[in-house]
């Protein structure tokens, strides 16, 4: 009797190879496209979260009152993420059949759902202004695109609070605009990707990086049930990207995955935010105030007596480790896809 082995060790059981060129053709696309014309209305995060901001943003802001008791803000943060993730099923379902009828109609809907080149154009903008500006006019720039992508208000923030906001966003976007989604897009194809593109646009758009007051929980939830190992994944390309960034250090970054204090919750950014801050040796965080007036007591990451005190250089350094980190994302998805057969 033959045996298969190839059929045993196949990994399409959790993911179709098949979708990997779509894939890899999308990224490139955003890539392209975000740097020509960076961030859309100002948002460098997925085109589908602005689409899903102008649907129910209103309607969440409605119903999210500061004075209400936190149970009943739970029960309506229940109630909008029942109609979101219905209205994702159906949009998938709608999106797949159309994706179907060609190949460049599939790779122009996945690059609606992952980012990468306008963030790449908004960060890289927030540095040539560090390089060339004096610290005392970097505020007055207006730095619409950043907050308008993190939902802070930077007029409340210093200069060094800027630029720190900036190099975690980078390192954030990488993880639930690029690898999460695409990850779900291989498992469970298009209609996966929009259940989860929605459930991490609802936590940008009301978690409040955990700290809601009951309306912005189950999202944040949901969200992490789907996100929390493609986020160790996430934080594994940006480890293995401090191996080869400039100054980076690789056992730092190495260090983060157990050091207990100096490590950022899953709610605010994860094990990738510590990936970036470690290696960098610089501090992240710090109180901040959202859009809405909210002020959010993020906590300090990165290793002891670490300066929060970032500018160009460190910015220009979490760059390099991004978009190595993108380069090895394109690395392991075309390794699988050789690995799998389909190539030969």
């Amino acid at each position: 009797m033959n045996i298969d082995f190839n059929h045993y060790y196949n990994h399409s059981y959790f993911m179709d190879a098949d979708r990997i060129p779509y894939l890899v053709a999308a990224i490139f696309l955003t890539i392209i496209v975000g740097m020509i014309t960076g961030p859309l209305v100002g948002n460098a995060n997925p085109f589908f979260w602005e689409v899903m901001d102008r649907i129910f943003g209103r309607i969440g802001d409605k119903i999210d009152r500061k004075n209400r008791k936190p149970s009943d803000l739970l029960f309506r943060g229940v109630m909008l993420s029942v109609a979101v993730i219905i209205f994702a099923i159906l949009a998938g379902m709608a999106l797949s059949l159309y994706a179907s009828s060609a190949s460049v109609t599939e790779i122009i809907i996945i690059s609606l759902f992952i980012t990468s080149g306008s963030v790449w154009y908004m960060i890289l903008k927030l540095y040539f202004t560090l390089s060339q500006m004096s610290q005392s006019a970097i505020a007055k720039c207006g730095y619409f695109g950043l907050s308008r992508s993190t939902r802070i208000d930077l007029n409340y923030t210093d200069d060094f609070g800027i630029t720190r906001e900036g190099l975690a966003f980078s390192a954030i976007s990488f993880d639930k605009g690029l690898v999460a989604p695409s990850i779900w897009y291989l498992i469970g194809g298009i209609p996966l990707m929009i259940i989860y593109s929605s459930l991490s646009f609802l936590a940008w758009r009301f978690g409040k990086f955990g700290f809601t007051t009951g309306f912005g929980r189950v999202p944040i939830a949901l969200e992490k049930l789907m996100g929390f190992i493609p986020s160790l994944f996430s934080g594994f390309l940006y480890t293995a990207s401090a191996a080869v960034s400039p100054t980076a250090k690789i056992l730092e970054a190495i260090k983060s995955w157990w050091e207990v204090k100096g490590r950022a919750p899953y709610e605010q950014g994860g094990i990738i935010l510590s990936a970036l801050a470690w290696p960098l040796g610089v501090s992240i965080g710090g109180a901040v105030t959202d859009i809405s007036g909210t002020k959010l007591k993020k906590l300090w990451i990165g290793p002891e007596n670490a300066s929060a005190k970032i500018g160009a250089s460190h910015l220009k350094r979490g760059i390099i480790m991004n978009v190595i980190a993108h380069l090895f994302f394109i690395l392991a998805l075309l390794s699988a896809y050789i690995y799998s057969g389909k190539f030969f």
